[in-house]
């Protein structure tokens, strides 16, 4: 029996047991000089050496495929072209799936890519493309894979400006035999202006449809011209069944993209108007729990972005309100915060080092790690992505010099 114990702690001494990091096991693309890189298995390996990938990099709901964007020279005119190209992991196999289209998106549920090319919906299987709908301004796969929510553009008549439209479009298979005109029903007209109290926005798109966890409810954003979208925007929603429409609020695009919480219909988001270069002010992080809101930011203080940690508990990049400086050093450097709905407006949980913020908080449930940038300002070009536990214990440096990265989450 001695020599059975000693040969044991023999083994603990000379075959000490390894700590696999969470974050090790990660399976993650990013960008890097605007080329796709992968990270499996901790291996960094570069995909593309064109420094021409500007998009985020997606991955197919079964982790094998990459959805990227390249821009190229154009075959068919004078410019450039944005070609569409997936790429998978275990075979290495690419393939480009379109020669030029614009805001693709994998289906949930299935090795098809959607993506519009002038106007037109159409869906790859990755051997060939189907065309779903015309005349699409914006648009979302319903959670189920089974169709899509579109919106139309207002269009300038003689008479003044049509309304957005918004519409359900079911998908039947094949798609060779599908109609583009059928299977579509419209879910809802948007009034020519939309806005919360006084405060109004002239509707002429719709964009960035979310379905709330019980699927009850549709977030999106609708927008006014190209220029007056830079200032304001308004966040909105809309009952499933298109019978119950709200503006909620004033918000700008590019910060703080609203999201809904992972299990109950509470959708947080960045409010206020004017783009960031009129000053790091006037954006305060709300939480609507439908039908009542609440305020989470603190007097003094602006939101850059944030993520949902679970029902109760976000966590934001915060920084002190301050004035646009054309000057990057002067500008305010936000650290992270994590914030309880019910009980306070938070307490920082990152302290980056003079110099340095810490922006663009990300939750990865199935790490149940939290991952960010540390950079010197908010547009600069080399970030380092940082990973710790939810509450900021345990921080490292995880991957040097990335411009954006996603890491694959199983659904």
């Amino acid at each position: 029996m001695k020599r059975i114990i000693l040969i044991l702690m023999l083994a603990f001494v000379l075959f000490p047991q390894v700590n696999v990091s969470a974050e090790s096991s990660l399976k993650a693309v990013f960008l890097r000089g605007q080329n796709v890189w992968t990270l499996i298995d901790g291996t960094e390996q570069r995909m593309t050496n064109s420094g021409k990938v500007t998009e985020p990099p997606q991955w197919s709901h079964d982790g094998q495929w990459i959805l990227y964007q390249e821009e190229a020279p154009s075959e068919f005119e004078q410019g450039t072209q944005n070609e569409l190209w997936v790429y998978n992991v275990s075979s290495g196999v690419r393939k480009k799936i379109f020669y030029d289209g614009y805001a693709p998106s994998w289906a949930p549920n299935k090795i098809e890519v959607s993506f519009l090319q002038r106007g037109t919906l159409n869906i790859s299987d990755l051997n060939h493309f189907y065309n779903i709908a015309g005349g699409v301004d914006g648009y979302s796969w319903m959670p189920d894979g089974s169709g899509f929510i579109l919106s139309s553009q207002a269009n300038v008549l003689p008479d003044g400006w049509t309304n957005p439209i918004l519409y359900n479009k079911k998908l039947s298979y094949p798609l060779d035999n599908l109609s583009e005109t059928k299977n579509i029903e419209t879910l809802y007209t948007i009034p020519k202006e939309v806005g919360k109290g006084a405060h109004k926005v002239m509707a002429i798109g719709a964009s960035q449809f979310r379905y709330s966890p019980s699927q009850k409810w549709i977030s999106f954003v609708v927008s006014p011209t190209a220029s007056l979208a830079m200032d304001s925007n308004m966040l909105s929603v809309i009952s499933a069944d298109g019978e119950d429409f709200t503006a909620l609020d004033d918000i700008i695009l590019g910060v703080g993209e609203p999201k809904w919480a992972p299990n109950e219909d509470i959708l947080a988001y960045i409010a206020g108007s004017g783009r960031i270069v009129y000053g790091f002010t006037n954006k305060e992080l709300k939480a609507k729990e439908f039908p009542t809101a609440a305020s989470l930011t603190p007097d003094s203080y602006a939101e850059l972005e944030f993520t949902w940690i679970d029902d109760e508990t976000i966590v934001s990049s915060r920084v002190k309100e301050k004035e646009w400086s054309n000057d990057f050093k002067e500008h305010p450097l936000p650290a992270l915060y994590s914030i309880k709905l019910k009980s306070d407006k938070g307490k920082p949980i990152t302290n980056p080092p003079v110099g340095f913020g810490d922006y663009d908080p990300h939750y990865l449930s199935s790490a149940q790690k939290l991952i960010w940038y540390r950079a010197r300002s908010l547009t600069s070009d080399h970030r380092d992505a940082w990973v710790s536990e939810t509450d900021g214990r345990e921080a490292k440096k995880w991957l040097e010099n990335v411009e954006v990265i996603s890491v694959y989450e199983p659904h």
